[in-house]
């Protein structure tokens, strides 16, 4: 399967520890090898690198590993393919406009025989993961017009498209408008929550600790999200399948059951 990699925080900050271990995950100590996306929200704009190349040995990976961009919301993403050639127009994250704010999207899954609803998004490249990012789009702006809801709204909009095309098979995602992120479980999705008080933690795919305290202020809060733990000496809270997490301000906000989630047993992208 793909591995999804989310950040959500009170306060701008750098991705580069989690990016770190996340980044060995495309061919190195796992097998996605058909390239990965990072993007970062910076105020109302948003920073994009994409490759089709492994991330292991990409020399974009070594470029943002190295340049600290620091961001409130992140979205990032290691593709293994089963639809869509390995190319760099089906490499995730995919972004969009609606409501004079950029989308950012990216999808852990397979979808099979879903037929998307796309208005006036349409996909540039020919992953299911794109044409189900353009049809929640298309129907979020069918349900309620040209004005953005409020979150909590437009949580329960993504929680009820979500267990739509969920009934098409696995539909893990992250989805950010740069003022909250949505993680969505159909399968495997884990997030951890990073707060005073601070502690060292240890990256699970390579030997490499960071001490928070060092680096951080008393009153600031990390939301990191991934497929599975980016450490193995923290304690991460498991999503479950099924359900949605609403992240604002480094912290979940709220979590909804979808109405109806399937058990996918296809393969996953």
């Amino acid at each position: 399967m793909c591995q999804l990699l989310g950040m959500n925080c009170n306060v701008p900050t750098d991705i580069c520890f989690s990016f770190t271990g996340f980044q060995k995950r495309g061919g190195m100590t796992d097998e996605h090898r058909d390239g990965w996306g990072i993007a970062f929200f910076e105020g109302r704009g948003c920073r994009v690198f994409l490759d089709p190349l492994p991330s292991c040995n990409s020399p974009v990976a070594a470029l943002v590993r190295n340049y600290p961009i620091r961001s409130r919301n992140v979205v990032a993403h290691i593709r293994k393919a089963t639809q869509g050639e390995v190319a760099l127009e089906n490499t995730h994250p995919f972004q969009r406009e609606l409501w004079g704010r950029y989308w950012l999207f990216a999808h852990n899954g397979n979808l099979v025989d879903f037929t998307p609803r796309l208005g006036r998004f349409l996909p540039v490249g020919h992953t299911d993961s794109e044409a189900a990012f353009c049809h929640m789009l298309a129907q979020l702006e069918a349900r309620h017009g040209d004005t953005a809801p409020e979150p909590h709204v437009l949580f329960d909009s993504l929680c009820s498209l979500a267990a739509d095309i969920g009934r098409h098979g696995s539909f893990n995602f992250l989805l950010s408008n740069g003022d909250w992120l949505v993680a969505h479980c159909s399968t495997q999705l884990a997030y951890i929550v990073r707060q005073a008080p601070f502690s060292v933690a240890h990256l699970a795919d390579e030997d490499v600790s960071v001490d928070f305290r060092e680096l951080t202020r008393a009153q600031d809060r990390v939301a990191v999200v991934a497929t599975m733990p980016l450490t193995d000496n923290e304690r991460w809270t498991r999503i479950e399948s099924g359900c949605a997490v609403l992240f604002m301000d480094g912290a979940p906000l709220a979590t909804r059951p979808c109405p109806w989630m399937q058990k996918p047993d296809r393969s996953e992208q």
